[in-house]
């Protein structure tokens, strides 16, 4: 049989072979973010439409996988296509059933009990965005993973009146310090697999750093929705005691659940304490001045506000409407947590699960040192899981169609009308999710991605501050912590070894600054607009100024991390877990 083995300089300069493979991404981000076109309106703006950038890059990424890589056509193809295929399951599935059990709630009208019940803890819209998308979110992220925390948080901030792209951009930023531990702590599983490091250590040490950032991500995501609003540091400071609250609590729930080992539950836990905790925190704490609309206020404006705000009225609910309204999200939580559990899981994969050998790929394409284990090429499997019973989306349809049947009650008509409006809204965005992470399995499969990733190791003594970087790469490119550990947990070990470092510090280091680049790949970015943006051209038009908007986030905390990593390395080294082979 034909083999294909990784060749990680195919120009014979390190260099120009390493420009080569960034120039998909390149072509991707200069086509979303900053290539200059006219609008309708005939005014200058930067970044093309969403399906274009997308189809461009895969193509470049198709061609230098052929002429630069030589990979076989065939192949090529075949890895596209399976990676568009997991753009469909389980990432679109997932965001196309959260969409559509909200716009459920849109359309029997629910919704606006919701949004008024989430007003009645605090009407004011920075502490709603720490309930909703720091919290809930990194519930939903410790529960689903994949796209789910942005899918539902943005609906939900939407739905309680902030702008899209405000919207969108905080639900990128707060779905950092969970990452690591999402989808029941499917990341560290996957890097301790590759890796061969006890997944307990990883844990370990990832409790060790993320805790810091858990505490820093709701006081900057604060700063930057006030600053979205065109506010003031004082507006930010305002509400310092209830952002104190929510990200302390997250983080000691986090470092206490880690420290124990327990990998799976460590988000799900600290996202349910910090929404505790916070909710019963504002039953006595509110801040002075209320920012309940989109422009901040501040000095005299403000207190006019908040005097305007104590005195509306929010409308009464009964108990039965409350639990009403409220039920289909609950079972939404319900739904994503039991889907996974492993035990559930197993179970409605032995009932169908159908797994397919790629052609054309499977047991061709093999890894070459230094980036395979060892000293021999290792074969990348190229198996496509159908697993439709046991996705996450799955979990979520499931718990929409109970809702509409049983709790909402909707009509033929409002059934018809959500299931329009649902595939209105997603037929484009699927296709640009499927296209871009189509892109990453060429890049995957080509080996491109791995030519980036040794650049990074050439870094000597500063490693340890490269080695996360090497992780927020990783993710950047597919989209997925579980991908990037995947593709580099291995490296990073081999590279750590050589160089005389913790292999745990250096390992776990992949998995927590790759946390960092969730907010920026552009899976994670499409799925903001499609929860954020109810009009499709749209939100495909904002992943350019959504991109702009998050990308400084991005690389400002993936540099803090990378800098805490470097410290653990060789100043504070008492805060390594030691490893012994």
């Amino acid at each position: 049989m034909l083999q294909y083995l990784q060749n990680y300089n195919p120009l014979n300069n390190v260099f120009l072979s390493t420009v080569v493979a960034a120039l998909p991404i390149v072509v991707l981000l200069y086509l979303l973010a900053i290539h200059p076109h006219k609008n309708k309106y005939g005014r200058i703006e930067r970044g093309i439409f969403a399906p274009y950038a997308a189809i461009t890059a895969a193509v470049v990424g198709i061609l230098i996988a052929v002429v630069v890589m030589k990979m076989p056509v065939p192949s090529a193809i075949s890895a596209f296509v399976m990676g568009a295929m997991y753009g469909l399951l389980p990432i679109g599935w997932i965001v196309f059933s959260a969409i559509f059990l909200y716009t459920m709630t849109l359309v029997t009208g629910k919704f606006e009990i919701v949004k008024n019940s989430v007003a009645s803890i605090s009407p004011d819209r920075r502490l709603q965005a720490l309930l909703v998308a720091f919290s809930f979110g990194a519930f939903m992220e410790g529960a689903a993973g994949f796209g789910t925390p942005v899918a539902v948080a943005g609906a939900l901030m939407v739905g309680l009146g902030f702008r899209p792209i405000t919207a969108a951009v905080i639900c990128l930023i707060a779905n950092t310090a969970p990452v690591a531990w999402g989808a029941i702590g499917t990341p560290i599983l996957t890097l301790a697999n590759v890796s061969g490091i006890p997944a307990e250590l990883i844990t370990k040490m990832a409790g060790r750093q993320l805790p810091f950032f858990s505490i820093i991500v709701p006081f900057w995501l604060v700063a930057t929705l006030v600053f979205m609003d065109k506010g003031k540091w004082k507006d930010v400071w305002e509400v310092w005691p209830a952002t104190l609250v929510c990200g302390a609590s997250f983080a000691l729930t986090q470092y206490a659940m880690s420290q124990a080992g327990n990998v799976m539950l460590v988000d799900i836990a600290s996202g349910i304490v910090s929404m505790v905790v916070t909710a019963l925190f504002l039953k006595v704490w509110q801040p002075k001045h209320i920012i309940a609309t989109e422009d901040a206020l501040s000095g005299e404006a403000a207190a006019t506000s908040a005097v305007a705000v104590k005195k509306q009225q929010l409308p009464r609910y009964t108990t039965g409407e409350l639990v009403q309204a409220w039920l289909p999200w609950v079972l939404l939580a319900g739904a994503v947590f039991l889907w996974g559990m492993g035990g559930w899981k197993a179970f409605l994969n032995s009932i169908s699960c159908p797994k397919f050998n790629m052609p054309y790929l499977h047991g061709i394409v093999f890894r070459t040192p230094p980036v395979a284990h060892g000293n021999k090429p290792e074969l990348e499997a190229a198996v496509y899981t159908f697993n439709w019973l046991s996705a996450a989306g799955t979990g979520i349809m499931v718990a929409a169609l109970i809702s509409g049947l049983f709790v909402l009650r909707l009509t033929p008509a409002q059934w018809s009308e959500t299931i329009r409006r649902t595939v209105v809204r997603m037929k484009v965005p699927i296709t640009v999710i499927s296209t871009v992470v189509g892109l990453g399995y060429v890049t995957r499969y080509a080996g491109t991605d791995a030519i980036l990733g040794l650049a990074f190791t050439k870094t000597g003594a500063a490693y340890p501050f490269f080695a996360s970087m090497l992780g927020w790469l990783g993710v950047f490119l597919t989209g997925s912590d579980t991908s990037s550990n995947a593709m580099f947990g291995s490296l990073q070990r081999i590279t750590a070894e050589q160089l005389g470092l913790n292999p745990v510090l250096i390992v776990t280091a992949n998995s927590t600054g790759g946390v960092m680049g969730k907010m920026i790949d552009a899976q994670s970015i499409v799925v903001a607009t499609v929860a954020c943006y109810e009009d499709h051209e749209e939100g495909m038009a904002a992943v350019g100024p959504i991109f702009r908007n998050v990308v400084w986030h991005s690389l400002a905390l993936a540099i803090l991390l990378s800098a805490l990593i470097w410290l653990q390395a060789y100043v504070f080294t008492g805060m390594q877990v030691p490893f012994t082979p």
